[in-house]
């Protein structure tokens, strides 16, 4: 383990004491009895508590809400995927070889799990502080690149935030065209915005999708009409 160790203990600020600890981090349970899986519940509710804590603090004037959607957002596998990624535990997983040949070195929901023990583990070794250091320095680097007031926002959302706060008609929706088999629909929606002279398309499997998409097109377009 010895380059993991050094690779992560550069990235997570921590030096691990108990290297069992670690080594156990990395153990998937096709690799042998002794897997991440306890790790991974301990480092769930700990990575949640410390992101809590901190957009608690750093967003004061931010509501409950909006609290609680940042969190969910940053706490999901897709963006522990994102820290794997950067981690590189990909390399250091140990894996069953059905697992191994299968790609799941790769699988987003091993690497999100396998980051979620590896703060447990942390927390073991070095108790809150040590995994509470570790978390951050992860997490407020990627807070710094993202904007936390549209994080985890659906497109009509953030399509009729903008409006609203502009005080324009909100877009109207219609479907203009249906196709497929009873299973397999196509829906293909407009979004207008008179106010502004937008009208684009998106097209879905329901009409919720097909809407979404629309609305994200006229969102983009709005953007770059203001670059």
């Amino acid at each position: 383990m010895g380059k993991a160790d050094e690779n992560l203990s550069r990235q997570l600020g921590h030096v691990f004491s108990d290297a069992g600890l670690l080594e156990r981090a990395l153990t998937h349970r096709s690799y042998a009895p002794a897997h991440y899986e306890r790790l991974e519940f301990l480092g769930d509710s700990i990575l949640g508590c410390v992101i809590s804590r901190y957009l608690f603090g750093q967003f004061p004037d931010m509501s409950e809400g909006d609290l609680s959607r940042l969190r969910s957002n940053l706490v999901k596998e897709s963006t522990l995927v994102v820290f794997a990624e950067q981690l590189e535990l990909g390399r250091y997983l140990r894996l069953g070889e059905g697992e191994r040949k299968s790609g799941g070195f790769r699988r987003p929901s091993i690497l999100a799990d396998a980051v979620e023990a590896l703060i447990g583990a942390v927390f073991l070794d070095g108790g809150f502080p040590a995994a509470e250091e570790a978390v951050l320095k992860l997490f407020v680097p990627y807070l710094a690149r993202v904007d936390v007031r549209t994080l985890g926002k659906d497109a009509k959302t953030l399509l009729q935030e903008y409006l609203q706060g502009r005080r324009l008609a909100l877009p109207q929706y219609s479907v203009t065209d249906t196709g497929g088999s009873a299973h397999e629909q196509l829906f293909r929606v407009e979004c207008a915005i008179p106010a502004l002279k937008i009208a684009t398309q998106g097209s879905g499997s329901s009409r919720r999708n097909a809407e979404q998409q629309a609305a994200a097109a006229a969102y983009e377009l709005i953007g770059k009409k203001h670059e």
